[in-house]
């Protein structure tokens, strides 16, 4: 595995590549064009700069972060074969970049819902946190209003506000798409990417759905073992594949993670992972990295990824908000940096385990 970090370029992120480089153990970011929206075009020339500016840094792009997938895509509206044409140029220009990895997700409306951005925990951190409860009594188009206050701010991806004031006309699109049509629409896409996929040896990543169920009546297809598998199926190439994302498919906890890491074993491009806590099945936390800390139990999740021989960038994913530092929520430097080093020193301790009867090396 490759450790990394999430890094939202300069204009946008309180996190400098240079703090990235001296943690030591990160060698690659993942990074995008942030103020790109879906449906517009990546120009090779704006990502060599980024490139440029990365490697510059003494780092290098992992994987890419996302790039988003329009409406018209997800919906199957009249516009989304020329915006799918559009997406092909983005892959094409990323590939000629030397840029292999691509995370998107196909999520209506919301790219991921939470309750709560700042969350006190016992140790006086806070966190992201979500209740379903908080859901069921608030209106759709109330949700931005009642989280923007906490966003220390950021911009926050998938939140942005000129997006969240059409948050009406968004659930209008999406009137008439059910589960079924949602993953029509996915694997229509896909079908239509894969032979550039091919030419540029790019991986494409879902992201799972987070939370792993329907938010205000809204389709939810890649929840679980038995949905992601019907993906992979359905447009069974190797370049098409999954974000293995702990928080977001652990927020089920009818989903065994390390089974299910062991179930696709080729299959995963990208991993992002991190810890839960739970004080009810509908009434969740982000916590620290740590298995101690949360509900999952980490080594084996870790020991998993090592097991189907996982060799992709991961990185640790939301964290904590800790030491006074503020931050993008859950973006910020310390408690991310706690993490990969508790990744690394998870890796590390299987490796050499296993190195013992003459197995794998050290990869990080």
């Amino acid at each position: 595995m490759e450790m990394t970090m999430r890094w939202y370029t300069k204009n946008y992120d309180t996190v400098t590549l240079e703090q990235i480089r001296q943690t030591a153990y990160v060698k690659g970011v993942i990074t995008m064009l942030y103020d790109k929206q879906p449906g517009d075009l990546w120009t090779q020339e704006e990502i060599h700069a980024l490139k440029e500016e990365v490697e510059a840094a003494g780092l290098h792009i992992s994987g890419i972060e996302s790039v988003n997938v329009s409406d018209a895509i997800k919906t199957g509206s009249k516009d989304r074969d020329k915006d799918i044409d559009t997406y092909i140029k983005c892959l094409e220009n990323l590939g000629k970049e030397d840029i292999h990895t691509v995370c998107y997700n196909f999520m209506p409306v919301f790219d991921w819902t939470r309750t709560e951005l700042a969350r006190v925990r016992p140790d006086g951190s806070t966190v992201l946190a979500y209740t379903q409860e908080a859901v069921d009594a608030i209106k759709p188009e109330e949700m931005f209003d009642s989280i923007k206050g906490n966003m220390n701010g950021s911009v926050m991806p998938g939140w942005e506000p000129e997006r969240m004031a059409h948050v009406k006309e968004l659930f209008e699109l999406y009137k008439d798409v059910d589960e079924n049509k949602l993953f029509e629409n996915l694997v229509y896409f896909l079908n239509a990417i894969m032979p550039v996929c091919d030419k540029y040896n790019i991986n494409m990543a879902i992201h799972p759905d987070d939370p792993a169920w329907s938010v205000f009546g809204l389709p939810r297809i890649i929840t679980n073992k038995a949905n992601i598998q019907k993906m992979l199926k359905a447009v069974d190439n190797p370049h098409n594949g999954v974000t293995l994302c702990t928080g977001s498919l652990g927020t089920n906890l009818s989903n065994d993670l390390p089974d299910l890491i062991r179930s696709i074993p080729g299959r995963i491009h990208f991993a992002h992972v991190r810890n839960l806590f739970f004080h009810s099945p509908t009434n969740f936390e982000e916590s620290a990295h740590l298995s101690t800390d949360g509900t999952f139990d980490m080594y084996e999740i870790v020991k998993a990824l090592y097991d189907i021989g996982f060799d992709g960038p991961i990185r640790p994913d939301h964290g904590r908000m800790i030491w006074g530092e503020k931050a993008m929520p859950g973006y910020g430097l310390y408690d991310r940096a706690l993490g990969a080093a508790y990744i690394c020193g998870l890796w590390e301790s299987i490796d050499k385990a296993e190195s013992r009867d003459g197995a794998k090396k050290l990869t990080y």
